[in-house]
């Protein structure tokens, strides 16, 4: 237990990091001159930089030792929240984001692997990866609060400063407690799938955040959206020919495994998007402060940090379909509450709006979780553990740059019309996509967890096993 207080640590300060900023995105783009494709590449460079290195992190974190990569995580992570604070400008900001990431990819993925490796009972690891999500839970709670509290305050700088004692805290313990692990037959680097991998991921961001101003017709965004299908296309190729893939293709066979990489995409996709134009709508159209917004803001984060164990619990003896179910019917209701009915408009409509999103949003951590390394050979407990939480990054990234785009392009069409700029108006499109993502969740959640899929994901894990003794015999 102890073992897992010191891994959700390192989860509370990544994902706190994430909810404080987003409070504070006003303030910072006042004090930085910045536009909303500025304050999106505050948010994806960060998400980003973390969903590239993720796998890496895991495989190398199977091989040289998890406790090493953990406590190098730690330190970059804090070292990164300094510089955050120190930023003169935007682009330093970003940068040191960057440098944020780098850290942060070392803490989750190796967090659960450490965590798999110490709950071997299914039902223990489902419990463990219930407390797990509920820690999103309280972040997302504490997050806005502090975030506001600190903004308004002290200023947005010190937003940062809140990873510094529990970084510290959980460097500490982590050297002190936390025993070393390895895989017994770790992966081999894979730098050429790393390269793809990034040059997928960053492509893509910057043509989506980048296309409202530039163009989607522009020389420069075609360019990079060929690169990203050049770089798909390589990656898939590539990766399929190797005998120690950084993203064993092998994993997709499982549907459930298959499902939850997906779901994870549409969920965190939904959330970001979900705070971004919540954080926008209510310090710059209802005029609220920082704390205030944090307050507003409150239900839904109480609903998530209620729901999460709940969800824990009901996968550890139900399954994952019940939590997942849940989970796809409450945010695609929230989405079409903001879409078709204008729910911010009105206090009670906003409130039920938020409570709703956060019920879905509780629900839908543990089942992704649970599903991703469950059947999963623990010798890649790390690696299975990545590819969730890459999944998870990638929908973060993607959703604030669509979100961001689709609102960019509506605000800039009104305003060039001379039209008067509604951002309620403007930002229907993209609560459609938010409910979109929600119902995402419930019929791909439908469709991979019942009794077909549960068999294709006792046969990966059954040929895994299998190709892995006879790599063994081979050896000895």
């Amino acid at each position: 237990m102890l073992i897992l207080a010191i891994c959700c640590m390192s989860l509370l300060i990544v994902s706190l990091d994430n909810t404080v900023l987003n409070v504070a995105l006003p303030s910072m783009r006042k004090e930085l001159d910045a536009d909303v494709a500025g304050m999106q590449w505050t948010i994806d460079a960060y998400t980003l930089v973390l969903a590239s290195l993720l796998m890496l992190a895991g495989s190398t974190a199977d091989r040289i030792g998890r406790r090493k990569v953990f406590t190098t995580g730690l330190v970059l992570f804090t070292i990164g929240s300094v510089l955050c604070s120190l930023a003169p400008n935007l682009e330093s900001l970003i940068a040191f984001r960057m440098v944020q990431a780098v850290g942060g990819s070392m803490l989750n993925p190796v967090a659960m692997s450490i965590i798999t490796n110490t709950f071997t009972e299914p039902r223990e690891r489902a419990r463990a990866i219930g407390v797990w999500g509920a820690v999103v839970g309280i972040s997302m709670a504490a997050g806005p609060l502090i975030g506001g509290l600190l903004v308004d305050s002290v200023g947005w700088r010190s937003i940062f400063w809140v990873n510094l004692p529990v970084g510290l805290l959980a460097l500490f313990l982590t050297l002190r407690y936390v025993p070393e692990s390895r895989a017994p037959k770790p992966r081999r680097p894979d730098p050429v799938g790393q390269v793809l991998v990034i040059a997928l991921l960053g492509s893509v961001t910057y043509a989506i955040i980048e296309a409202p101003a530039k163009g989607w017709l522009s020389a420069e965004i075609l360019a990079f959206s060929a690169l990203a299908v050049l770089a798909l296309a390589g990656l898939v190729l590539y990766e399929r020919r190797r005998d120690e893939p950084l993203i064993d293709l092998r994993f997709f066979r499982s549907a459930p495994f298959s499902g939850a990489t997906v779901i994870a995409v549409s969920a965190f996709a939904a959330l970001s998007g979900f705070l971004f134009l919540s954080t926008l709508y209510l310090q710059d159209v209802r005029g609220y402060d920082a704390l205030h917004a944090g307050l507003w803001m409150l239900p839904m984060a109480a609903m998530c940090f209620v729901c999460a164990p709940l969800s824990g619990r009901l996968v550890g003896s139900r399954g994952p379909r019940i939590s997942l179910l849940v989970a796809g019917v409450a945010m695609t209701v929230s989405g079409v509450l903001f879409a078709a009915f204008e729910a911010e408009t009105s206090n009670t409509t906003l409130v039920i709006g938020y409570v709703v999103f956060g019920i879905g949003f509780g629900f839908v951590n543990a089942p992704i979780t649970n599903t991703a390394v469950s059947g999963m050979p623990r010798a890649q407990a790390g690696v299975a553990a990545a590819v969730a939480s890459t999944s998870r990054q990638v929908g973060g990234t993607l959703g604030v740059a669509v979100i961001g785009a689709v609102l960019a392009a509506n605000m800039a069409s009104a305003a060039s019309s001379s039209a008067s700029v509604d951002f309620v108006e403007a930002s229907k499109p993209a609560w459609w996509i938010i409910a979109g993502c929600g119902l995402s969740v419930l019929v791909v959640g439908a469709l991979t967890s019942g009794r077909w899929a549960r068999g294709t994901a006792i046969r990966t894990a059954e040929r895994l096993e299998h190709t892995e003794a006879a790599e063994a015999s081979v050896k000895v």
